[in-house]
């Protein structure tokens, strides 16, 4: 009688990677560190608006042409944006993941333990979640211009003057930006310790750096809105 055999596929390097904690952390630091990096770019263009109408918008124009003629018109940048948008679902994927494990792993016993973790750990969810909400509305505001009302294809310094004239839009963004401040703060010290660039001689120096970054990209994506909403702007 022949017997029918079958072997098993061993699970692969990435989806065992995928499914430790270990590999979750480590993909959260990862595309932590690519996200960073785009607000840094982001916030250094964003800042061409105190330059005027003519600079920005020349700007905006230039980040559509980049790599021609070697990659098609608008082609990096859409390149940027796939890999942007893979970065926050696999980041945003992740952390759930993580919180759900860890909220299982902790019994009753565990609660007071849990209720003394930081402000910055306790509110990095809901950051989460308020960043996650802007990045739509942002999106349909700047970038396809659907709830933008006095919206003009091609002018993107006077389409955002006409989006930080609306004082609620404003008032959404700066929120967005102090919950971002606190996001970046937390996790690039989280990043730096998952990815073992950390020590205890360098812990000072990664505390100094994360509060740095934290500092810089909040005022620098603050500076945006409130220089519209006080008229330096216009």
């Amino acid at each position: 009688m022949a017997l029918a055999t079958r072997t098993e596929r061993s699970p692969s390097l990435i989806g065992t990677l995928w499914r430790s904690t270990v590999g979750k952390k480590a993909v959260m630091a990862t595309t932590g560190l690519i996200m960073l990096a785009y607000l840094v770019a982001h916030m250094m263009g964003n800042l061409k608006v105190f330059f005027g109408p003519g600079e920005f918008n020349h700007y905006g124009h230039w980040i559509r042409t980049i790599g021609e003629p070697f990659l098609h018109r608008t082609w990096f940048l859409w390149i940027a944006r796939v890999v942007l948008a893979a970065s926050v679902v696999l980041h945003g994927v992740a952390a759930y993941q993580l919180s759900r494990r860890d909220l299982a792993a902790r019994p009753a016993k565990y609660e007071r333990k849990r209720a003394r973790a930081s402000y910055a750990t306790r509110t990095m969810r809901w950051g989460g979640v308020i960043l996650g909400l802007f990045v739509v509305w942002h999106i349909l505001d700047l970038t396809t211009l659907t709830v933008n009302p006095n919206a003009e294809e091609g002018r993107p310094y006077q389409n955002l003057v006409a989006s930080f004239d609306r004082w609620w839009v404003s008032a959404f963004y700066i929120a967005a930006m102090l919950a971002l401040g606190l996001h970046i703060r937390h996790g690039f010290w989280s990043a730096a310790q998952t990815l073992g660039a950390n020590s205890p001689r360098r812990d000072r120096a990664f505390k100094v750096i994360a509060n740095g970054l934290a500092a810089l990209l909040t005022l620098g994506f603050l500076a945006v809105p409130i220089g519209v909403l006080t008229g330096i702007v216009s």
